[in-house]
């Protein structure tokens, strides 16, 4: 059989050998001349005579007695994809062949066999996820060029009941072009707020920036908006960067040493958003706009600032 390094022996060779140095042991014959007879050493019979027959040295083919085989592999994705399964994650799946007294692999198992198969994503009937780009950038050079506004929760004495502050936002001199307070979020509250605004600013044609809440995309509103020569454009869903003017407003709103946390009705709300507003617009110094209140810029008196 010879002992030569890296040599590879089988299973079966290594079984025959096992009896025949205990073979020769009974008779009376040396264990470790035996082995040595052999090409093996007394440490390796030990080890095989144990019942460790695997070949352990590195490179050696292995045997994995739990590995899946072309069987079970199939099974996987068939049960997977058929019209039952389909529409599930290996986790659903998992659980509910589990109730039945059923196992095909454990869900990491299905996991691995679906992804080698390809079949880890749209098995379902529905339609795959899209990409979102992002919105594309508005520039303001002026004053009604560009809003951007949204809706945010004002917290009452009640636990669970909210008043909702409607903010519209200039984002050139940063100034609340329009605001107002209702008792919940609605897209014909946004629609009259609208309306007020760009009556009050003169009916610019201003692009008009907010997110994907069914507020901001109500039929009537944009519809409205559309009448007067608006633009729209909408946020990403979840992906509050894309409108960062409005949510730095709301920062500072709830942010602000006088916001009350709670507010007891609606009319407090209003009466608290009012002197807000107003602070806000002309006494507040914006960091975005060099610490001129929106006021100054609005006014051009900046420029005057600015020279002096």
């Amino acid at each position: 059989m010879g002992g030569r390094r890296g040599r590879i022996i089988a299973r079966k060779d290594r079984e025959h050998t096992v009896r025949l140095i205990r073979d020769a042991s009974k008779e009376g014959a040396g264990k470790s001349e035996a082995c040595k007879l052999l090409g093996i050493s007394v440490r390796t019979f030990e080890r095989w005579a144990s019942g460790s027959l695997q070949d352990l040295r590195k490179g050696a083919s292995k045997s994995i007695p739990r590995k899946l085989t072309e069987e079970e592999r199939l099974e996987i994705v068939q049960v997977s994809c058929s019209s039952e399964y389909k529409d599930d994650t290996p986790y659903t799946i998992f659980t509910n062949l589990l109730e039945q007294g059923r196992y095909i692999g454990s869900i990491s198992t299905m996991y691995r066999v679906l992804k080698e198969a390809n079949k880890i994503h749209h098995r379902e009937n529905k339609h795959p996820g899209t990409h979102h780009s992002a919105p594309e950038e508005a520039v303001a050079f002026g004053p009604n060029q560009v809003w951007t506004w949204d809706i945010t929760w004002l917290p009452t004495e009640v636990k669970g009941i909210f008043k909702f502050s409607y903010n519209i936002i200039d984002i050139w001199d940063k100034k609340i072009v329009g605001w107002a307070v209702q008792d919940r979020e609605s897209e014909f509250y946004a629609k009259e707020l609208f309306e007020k605004t760009l009556a009050e600013q003169g009916y610019p044609g201003v692009h008009i920036h907010s997110d994907n809440g069914n507020p901001m995309k109500g039929v009537s509103l944009l519809a409205m908006l559309y009448e007067r020569g608006c633009k729209n454009s909408f946020s990403r869903p979840r992906v509050s960067n894309d409108n960062p003017f409005i949510e730095s407003f709301f920062a500072t709103v709830k942010g602000s040493v006088k916001f009350p946390g709670q507010f007891k009705d609606l009319e407090h709300a209003r009466e608290w958003m009012a002197e807000f507003v107003n602070w806000y617009n002309t006494e507040h110094r914006h960091s975005g706009i060099e610490y001129f209140t929106p006021a100054q810029m609005r006014s051009g008196e900046f420029k005057r600032l600015v020279k002096i």
